[in-house]
């Protein structure tokens, strides 16, 4: 197996003040280079705007900016603040929110697309693409997760059943690729790249609503076991820890071990931060009240020391002054989980202000999936803000 490396992406905060110049700090975040293993992506600097007028968006004006500022008209999703490059991960997000709001053809464009130049050989999805080829070919098993759910979402919405199909069919490839079991049960590694033990795992690729889609969708008893071996690996990292790490190592008889990066490859040290921020998001749509309150135990830590950091150690002492919109959304998550609906409310407007004032990529897809997880159902989850 080849080791993952590092790729260094840029981090812009809110502006407080408003100064001649943006200040700028690189954030490390744990990730594949060319001939390197796969995990996730995140967020980095847009152009600020120094005088945007900020509102509250709904689901659907939020997952239309993301969409209208960063897939192409051949579906390909573009992370225009990070090198113009294009990763899984922002494919299957633009899938999630063209499904949620209903653009068919933005959908059939973007799956197109990835099916066109990222399905590899065995089902899953090559993890990135840049200069007009894929650059990176091993897979990241969110991605190929959050794909699975939005063509089973999309094959009901639009009445196409091959869309179903297709989801199933990348679902199955999901399960005998990128799943192994262990003592605490079936558990989703970071890809087929991370498969030998222990296994890199990352806790917040796991998504207990994806798991119900497709289970429903296929009949496929492994999607309950991996449900139920995600929660208990989340609950075993949260009995060590206040907050979730983004990166973590799982072995066969259970253990499970916080770590800097993936498979211990990562400069920033063990922190909850762009990846572990999704974590509260994806277990408070669970429509299981166990998952939701694990969600809900993030809530000490988050407060203990205010403010809204876009990275914490895992006791939430911040480690930077800086935020970003997964942060904010996450806060959002935890506080619906535990039943503080205004907090949750005015957390969304948060993000959707920082989005404005400082796009990016990561930012607009998550202020966008931010609001459609907890407060709409058309994603398949149990949404704790639904009205």
């Amino acid at each position: 197996m080849r080791a993952p490396v590092v790729r260094r992406v840029a981090v812009v905060g809110v502006l407080a003040v408003l100064v001649a110049a943006v200040l700028a700090l690189v954030s490390t975040r744990p990730g594949p280079e060319p001939g390197s293993s796969a995990a996730g992506a995140s967020g980095a600097p847009g152009t600020p705007d120094p005088s945007p007028t900020l509102r509250q968006l709904t689901a659907e004006e939020a997952g239309q900016a993301f969409l209208s500022g960063y897939v192409d008209p051949d579906g390909r999703v573009v992370r225009r603040d990070q090198g113009g490059d294009t990763v899984s991960e922002g494919q299957a997000y633009a899938m999630l929110v063209a499904a949620a709001v209903g653009d068919r053809t933005t959908f059939t464009s973007v799956w197109s697309w990835t099916r066109a130049n990222l399905l590899r050989p065995d089902g899953t999805l090559s993890w990135r693409w840049a200069d007009g080829a894929v650059v990176d070919p091993e897979s990241a098993s969110d991605a190929d997760l959050d794909a699975a759910r939005a063509l089973v979402v999309a094959g009901d919405r639009f009445d196409d059943p091959s869309l179903t199909d297709a989801g199933t069919t990348l679902g199955t490839a999901i399960l005998d690729a990128e799943t192994v079991e262990t003592k605490l049960g079936r558990v989703l590694t970071a890809g087929t790249w991370a498969t030998a033990e222990p296994y890199a795992y990352n806790p917040s690729y796991a998504s207990p609503a994806a798991y119900d889609v497709l289970a429903k969708a296929s009949d496929d008893q492994r999607w309950a076991e991996l449900e139920e071996g995600s929660r208990a690996a989340t609950t075993r990292v949260l009995a060590a820890t206040d907050l979730p790490p983004d990166w973590a190592q799982v072995h066969a008889d259970g253990r499970v071990d916080p770590m800097p990066g993936a498979a211990g490859r990562g400069n920033d040290g063990v922190r909850y931060g762009y990846d572990a921020t999704r974590l509260p998001l994806r277990y408070a749509e669970s429509c299981s009240a166990e998952d939701q309150a694990l969600a809900a135990r993030l809530a000490p830590a988050l407060g203990r020391f205010g403010g809204s950091p876009a990275a914490r150690d895992l006791g939430g002492q911040p480690l930077t002054a800086d935020s970003s919109v997964v942060a904010v959304a996450a806060e959002a998550a935890v506080a619906a989980s535990t039943g503080d609906q205004a907090s949750a409310d005015a957390a969304l407007v948060r993000a959707d202000h920082l989005q404005q004032q400082v796009p990016t990529y990561y930012g607009g897809a998550w202020d966008a999936l931010g609001r459609m997880l907890l407060t709409d159902p058309v994603l398949g989850g149990c949404p704790p803000l639904a009205r």
